[in-house]
């Protein structure tokens, strides 16, 4: 091919791709009219559980805290005096996740009321301390829960208490460090394996018995039969509805 003949081809392919570009782009602008983004509720919910643990099933999409408790309960002037919380103020359920340092007392859902925060005392650091603080809110309040899982280090929780009784106990934290009262049917029925004291199930080629690391998935589930999974509550009903958030006013 003689090079003028090679420079019209190339001056022709150029001017081609020249109008298809152009063209897309017209039909880019015209369907931008009928585009609307997501409003911005929308998207801070879509990137909300990114510290915690969520699930998404229909109409339900709330993120998980790490530990909770569930009161049976309507009152939330109770629970909030039982808990002793000082600098109180209303607030929605986002608001309420984003208090790292306080405690927040979720509006009842279906008979329960779910409380979570940093201010929830920790099996793992002193189970006594748990204990305590779980039994003196139950003879105050009467049934209560608490779940606890940690998908980083495998730690978890659940106990349940009656008038200040214990009903139910079990938390891993390395090693079993409460084990009180059967297992209940919920448990049988979802396969959740508790280790007696001192006693180690099979190690998993990652160094952790493969018992510890089902039960840490297997805690919403138990949640959800005895009670309310925080991640199972539906959108509309947080988008609405308000609780508690306030500072501990006294330690367990």
């Amino acid at each position: 091919m003689n090079p003028p003949d090679l420079f019209a081809v190339l001056l022709l392919a150029l001017l081609g791709f020249s109008l298809s570009t152009g063209i897309t782009m017209v039909i880019l602008l015209k369907r931008r009219g009928h585009w609307q983004p997501l409003p911005i509720t929308s998207l801070s919910r879509a990137f909300e559980d990114r510290p915690f643990s969520a699930s998404n099933h229909g109409n339900a999409f709330v993120v998980r805290p790490t530990s909770w408790l569930a009161i049976k309960s309507r009152n939330l002037r109770v629970v909030q005096s039982a808990l002793g919380l000082h600098n109180a103020k209303s607030c929605s359920w986002l608001e309420g996740l984003a208090c790292s340092d306080k405690l927040f007392i979720a509006p009842p859902v279906r008979g329960w009321i779910l409380v979570f925060g940093s201010g929830l005392p920790d099996p793992a650091d002193d189970v006594d301390q748990c204990f305590r603080f779980l039994a003196a809110l139950s003879q105050r309040l009467g049934h209560l829960q608490f779940f606890s899982a940690s998908r980083i280090l495998h730690h978890h929780s659940w106990v349940r208490m009656e008038k200040g009784r214990v009903i139910r106990a079990y938390a891993w934290s390395g090693r079993t460090q409460w084990q009180q009262g059967p297992n209940t049917a919920a448990e049988v029925e979802l396969g959740i394996k508790c280790l007696p004291y001192g006693d180690w199930l099979e190690r998993s080629s990652f160094g952790l018995p493969d018992g510890v690391v089902s039960n840490v998935d297997k805690v919403p589930l138990l949640a959800a039969r005895w009670s309310l999974d925080p991640a199972g509550i539906e959108e509309q009903f947080l988008a609405h509805e308000r609780g508690i958030a306030g500072e501990p006013s006294r330690r367990y």
